[in-house]
């Protein structure tokens, strides 16, 4: 069962993408208080061996090779994992092996260990790098991101800027807004200000528009929106909005458990999607019925939508 790679699935920044999860569950950094994924069970700075990146590269390629609708094309293959994907200290070889597949490569990171230069080194040939950027003022990052506590964010600020000054590829940014968390002027304008230094191609504002890690956490508000984009472009910045729901164009392969399963692992799916997933493989809503039996989905209801997510060992 191939649970590490999983797609194409429609991604707001990347259209079409296939994601390659390089990561178990949940191993990172952060904690983020918005994560799609769910709680952080294992914080950590260290690097180390997880999945055979040859493995996820064979996977990759029968994936590609077995997909129902092979003639819509394939924008990314898009490293995105249940934690954080330069924890992976074989993440070199992976994107080496992902190379001969001829498509784009996308990593996307919370960047918070690009201070690390083994980890820059491994990033650089990548095509496409999401870095995440919520929050400049030390107070709100650790109330917001949650990191472990070997962190800091000087450091972080540093490793990002230096990853940017020799980094060739396509720089975007994200900028999770969360009321009353990160939405103020002042948040804005300390994040601004150190977009402009880095200079990303896109810097995208997004709100949470799947269920959260924390419940008790709601997306910012359109006066916050605007006034974000507002002082973002008065930077000179190019800022877009990523608030919109992806929709359901999720590929199929056939095997109605196997996809479920996969894309949720790391992209929880509105229920609407679930149900054109499951016609798309001529399969009934019983799939859902038994993996929820089995613990291995779990539904979540969030702003008036049912979700459907992969259900954690821990929980």
């Amino acid at each position: 069962m191939m649970l590490n790679v999983f797609g194409p699935v429609p991604s707001r920044r990347l259209g079409r993408s296939i994601g390659i999860n390089n990561i178990p569950p949940k191993i990172c950094s952060y904690a983020c208080l918005y994560c799609q994924v769910g709680k952080t069970t294992r914080k950590q700075i260290d690097r180390g061996a997880f999945y055979d990146p040859q493995k996820l590269v064979d996977q990759t390629k029968i994936k590609i090779a077995h997909l129902n609708d092979p003639g819509k094309g394939i924008d990314y293959l898009t490293i995105v994992s249940q934690g954080e994907p330069t924890l992976d200290a074989n993440l070199a070889e992976l994107v080496s092996g992902l190379k001969p597949l001829g498509f784009p490569i996308a990593v996307i990171t919370n960047a918070s260990l690009l201070w690390d230069e083994s980890v820059r080194f491994d990033l650089a040939d990548v095509d496409l790098i999401s870095i995440k950027v919520d929050a400049f003022s030390d107070v709100v990052w650790r109330k917001m991101n949650r990191p472990i506590h070997a962190l800091s964010l000087d450091t972080i600020k540093d490793g990002i800027r230096r990853f940017c000054r020799d980094y060739r590829g396509h720089l975007i940014t994200e900028t999770m807004l969360l009321k009353n968390v990160n939405d103020d002027e002042n948040e804005l304008k300390s994040v601004t200000e150190f977009l402009r230094e880095i200079q990303p191609q896109t810097a995208y504002l997004a709100v949470p528009t799947r269920p959260p890690a924390n419940p008790t956490v709601h997306a910012a508000g359109s006066a916050s929106l605007t006034l974000a984009f507002h002082i973002f472009s008065s930077a000179d910045i190019n800022a877009e909005f990523l608030i919109g729901y992806e929709g359901n164009a999720f590929a199929s392969t056939g095997i109605a458990k196997n996809d479920v399963l996969s894309i949720t692992a790391v992209h929880p799916m509105r229920q609407d999607a679930v149900e054109f997933l499951l016609q798309k493989n001529n399969a009934t809503w019983q799939v859902v019925d038994d993996l929820i039996a089995e613990h291995q989905l779990r539904k979540i209801e969030y702003n008036d939508n049912v979700y459907y997510t992969r259900q954690l060992k821990s929980e």
